[in-house]
């Protein structure tokens, strides 16, 4: 059985992009180390890549990237790591985690450079441990959602009232439909109330988690006529939030019952499962619930009261709410909140009917939440292809595959582009998401589906105008972003101006300042036996080393610097070599950072012709631009005239004595 440096388990609420943007971070970040890892996802079809009992023993330490219940009971006793999967999404915050797990294990040398910031936030918070149930329910309450919400959805392709019997458009296929869906739509809150019983106390949570959800949907019963309490009258019911209290309740009442039975023998651990537990957690939770469902319904009558408020202030003010929750962390908490609160309103919306208010006010505002989400990655998709020239290559193909996932309502894809320039990204993304979800409302678009984007088209009305509000809101969003990417290429640009050819043989002669001693090259910034698909790639992987090595603050702009050099002129060489160089105000410290592709990388254009395998990255601070950058990149001009050097740097795998060639060069 084969052992693992690290193991990690990954999953977020959705189970769609987070889980596995952490699970591909993990896996490079682990590389990078010169470690094995293998990552177990906790996706939307299930647990994949699972865990085996041997490899959690065998294994050195622990990361958990997780918002729901991974079990992560199974390594107690193991150096770990556990956070929510945002923490996971990029190489550097992997690696990180992966670093602070390795130190958890006891190593004193890496244990003393940890911060102690970290130290404290391997403590999971209640904050967290509060949210990762919760996002457990949600989880697993989602898909009856999608699966519900878009049946009943499809049932209203053959009539509004299709499904009922009496009207002109019945059709019995379609009222087949519409109870199917209702009946998955139904089982929303109590799947939420019993998967986040079930985060907390595991399966005995189950039964009273059902119970509280159901309690949730139908209240506490009364008897019209006497006005009493009666199993055979009706109550109010008080929705997804009842659901929530009534699924944390009954997974805290478990832990308790298991505090209190725990004095029993052994051999009575069948009768605690069987009897004792789902008996007196369900009594006490449906009592409790029964008792507080008077409070609930008007808190959750309120809330609605409060939405519809707002509606009533105007399109502009609900949909710029709506608009902000769902692109300021792209499937994140607050996104989820905007989306879980518009499936909620769109499940009261069916129960109404067609024609209601409740009907149109729920299914108006699932259009804008839609709307909202589907938006931030068709910006980067719209900015990637108009401003082609300002992204990396990298960047480019992430932009061009968001239009699938935009189109699909997956907002996570946009993540990547927000997390490399939060300001001013995320606001960006806010506003364009804004206008769709205001535009969306004033247009009366009305969708009876919770999920599938643009492919439930056919069953949302005024179907053009939502799609025109998003494509406004994209192409507003995606013009703003290419001008801030557009201004920041300038700027780096306008920081690293080209070499004159003549300055070389001038530069030749100046010694090399005290910063290019023999040490200058540092073993650890020398990578050999990399694999990159082109120029832009390789230069990608520098400008991240760059950050990682703490020689730079912002790869984006090392990146920009780069290209801003490539398309004043070629770096590449002869005999395959290259020397490209950045000079930019996010470089903190001159250094030479050293990559080889003994394969070879195509596409850089290069004096003979032919591909590169070793890159010397010169990178210099903006201020010591044509000082420290013109030394050190003459030196290595002149090297390279050295056929024994290039002999030497081209021939070796050992980065120790690559640096050392090069330094020997330097000084």
């Amino acid at each position: 059985m084969a052992k693992f440096d690290i193991i990690a388990a990954t999953g977020c609420p959705t189970g769609i992009a987070h889980t596995f943007m952490a699970k591909e971070a993990l896996e490079k970040a682990a590389a990078e180390r010169g470690l094995t890892i293998k990552v177990e996802t906790h996706g939307q079809v299930g647990v994949e890549n699972e865990l085996t009992k041997s490899e959690i023993a065998g294994a050195k330490a622990v990361v958990v990237a997780a918002d729901k219940d991974v079990q992560a009971e199974r390594f107690a006793g193991k150096p770990m790591v556990s956070v929510g999967v945002s923490k996971a999404l990029s190489v550097e915050a992997a690696g990180k985690l992966i670093d602070r797990a390795l130190a958890a294990k006891g190593d004193d040398s890496v244990a003393a450079a940890a911060d102690v910031e970290d130290e404290v936030e391997e403590k999971e918070s209640i904050g967290h441990v509060i949210y990762k149930h919760l996002m457990n329910g949600v989880s697993h309450m989602l898909v009856f959602v999608v699966a519900g919400g878009v049946l009943t959805a499809v049932s209203f392709l053959w009539g509004i009232t299709s499904f009922d019997s009496t009207a002109a458009d019945y059709n019995t296929f379609a009222a087949m439909l519409k109870i199917i869906g209702g009946i998955a739509m139904n089982l929303m809150v109590p799947v939420l109330s019993a998967y986040i019983a079930e985060s907390i106390g595991k399966r005995p949570a189950l039964v009273p988690g059902f119970v509280a959800g159901m309690i949730a949907i139908q209240g506490l019963p009364v008897n019209a006529d006497t006005g009493m309490i009666d199993a055979g009258g009706a109550g109010v019911g008080f929705g997804f939030l009842g659901g929530i209290v009534g699924g944390f309740l009954a997974g805290y009442v478990i832990l308790l019952l298991e505090k209190v039975f725990a004095g029993l023998p052994k051999n009575l651990d069948g009768l605690k499962a069987i009897f004792l537990y789902p008996l007196f957690s369900t009594a006490i939770v449906g009592l409790v619930m029964l008792g507080i469902s008077g409070p609930m319904a008007a808190i959750n009558t309120a809330m609605m009261d409060f939405l519809k408020g707002l509606s009533a202030s105007g399109a502009v003010v609900l949909g710029l709410a709506i608009g902000c929750m769902c692109a300021f962390d792209m499937g994140g908490p607050v996104n989820k909140a905007a989306y879980v609160t518009g499936t909620a309103m769109l499940t009261e919306a069916l129960a109404a009917g067609v024609g209601t208010d409740t009907y149109n006010f729920g299914t108006n505002f699932m259009a804008a939440v839609s709307a909202a989400c589907i938006v931030p990655p068709l910006i980067t998709t719209f900015a990637v292809v108009v401003g082609k020239k300002y992204f990396s290559q990298e960047d480019h193909d992430a932009g061009v595959v968001n239009l699938i996932l935009g189109c699909t309502h997956i907002t996570e894809g946009a993540i990547p582009f927000m997390t490399k320039n939060i300001w001013p990204v995320m606001p960006i993304m806010m506003l364009g998401s804004s206008i769709a979800s205001i535009l969306t409302i004033m247009f009366n678009v009305h969708d009876p589906a919770p999920h599938g984007g643009f492919l439930v088209l056919p069953v949302v009305e005024n179907g053009p105008l939502w799609v025109l509000a998003i494509l406004i809101g994209a192409v507003v969003g995606g013009i703003l972003f290419v001008a801030f990417k557009k201004y920041d290429f300038e700027k780096n640009q306008k920081a690293a101006p080209a070499a004159k050819p003549a300055e070389a043989p001038k530069a030749a002669a100046v010694e090399a300042p005290k910063a290019e001693a023999s040490d200058f090259v540092k073993v650890e910034n020398v990578f050999v036996a990399e694999d990159f698909a082109s120029r832009d790639e390789a230069l990608s992987f520098v400008s991240n080393q760059a950050v990682k090595a703490g020689i730079a603050g912002d790869a984006d702009a090392v990146m920009n610097a780069f290209l801003a050099r490539e398309a004043e002129g070629t770096t590449g060489m002869m005999e395959g070599f290259a020397i490209p160089h950045a000079k930019s105000d996010a470089i903190t410290e001159a250094a030479v950072i050293v990559v080889k592709d003994e394969s070879g990388v195509t596409g850089w254009d290069t004096m003979d012709g032919a591909p590169v395998n070793v890159a010397i990255a010169l990178l210099i601070p903006g201020a010591q631009a044509g000082t420290t950058h013109l030394k050190i990149l003459s030196k290595v001009a002149e090297a390279l005239m050295d056929e024994d050097f290039r002999a030497t740097v081209k021939g070796s795998t050992n980065a120790a004595e690559i640096a050392k060639t090069i330094n020997a060069r330097l000084v």
